[in-house]
C-alpha cells in the first residue's frame, strides 16, 4: 500500500473532485423541484447533514438532522445510533442537503452504497434554498440524534 506522502501530487485528489467525481453517480433536485415535488404530495425526507449549529441557525422545515460525520451510523439498523426515521426511508425517496451541496453529494453516494432506492443531493444547498426564497425556519433541533 502506497501512503500519502509517496503518492505523486498529481494523483491526489482535491474536494472539487471528490465532489465532482460524487455527483457523476448520483442525482440532484433544485430546491424549487423539490419543493413542488413535496407540495404535490410526495414523501420525500429531507435531512440536514449540517451540524448543529449550522441547523439552528438556519434549516427547511420539517428536516431531520443527522450530521455527516454521522451518517452512516445512524442509517445502520443495528447501529446503537441509529435513527429510526431515517432506517426506515430505504425506499422512500430521500434529499440530502448542506450548505452547498458539497457534502451532500458526497453522502448521496453513500446513502446508495448502503442500499437506498431514491437518494437526491439538494442542489446548491441551504444557501439556494433560501435564495430561490423558499420556506426556512430557525431554532435547535428537537429530533433525535445518533
Amino acid at each position: 500500500m502506497v501512503d500519502a506522502e509517496q503518492r505523486s501530487e498529481s494523483d491526489r485528489k482535491t474536494l472539487a473532485d471528490l465532489v465532482a467525481e460524487a455527483r457523476r453517480q448520483i442525482r440532484e433536485i433544485s430546491p424549487e423541484d423539490l419543493a413542488d415535488a413535496i407540495e404535490e404530495g410526495e414523501p420525500w425526507l429531507i435531512v440536514d447533514l449540517r451540524e448543529p449549529y449550522e441547523y439552528e441557525r438556519l434549516h427547511v422545515p420539517d428536516s431531520i438532522l443527522v450530521p455527516r460525520g454521522l451518517l452512516e451510523g445512524a442509517v445502520e439498523s443495528n447501529s446503537p445510533h441509529r435513527i429510526d426515521t431515517l432506517c426506515e426511508a430505504r425506499d422512500r425517496p430521500v434529499a440530502l442537503l448542506c450548505t452547498t451541496g458539497a457534502r451532500s453529494a458526497l453522502a448521496a453516494v453513500v446513502l446508495q452504497q448502503m442500499g437506498f432506492a431514491s437518494v437526491a443531493n439538494i442542489a446548491g444547498g441551504i444557501e439556494l434554498w433560501e435564495g430561490e426564497d423558499l420556506p426556512t425556519a430557525s431554532g435547535p433541533y428537537q429530533g433525535p440524534l445518533p
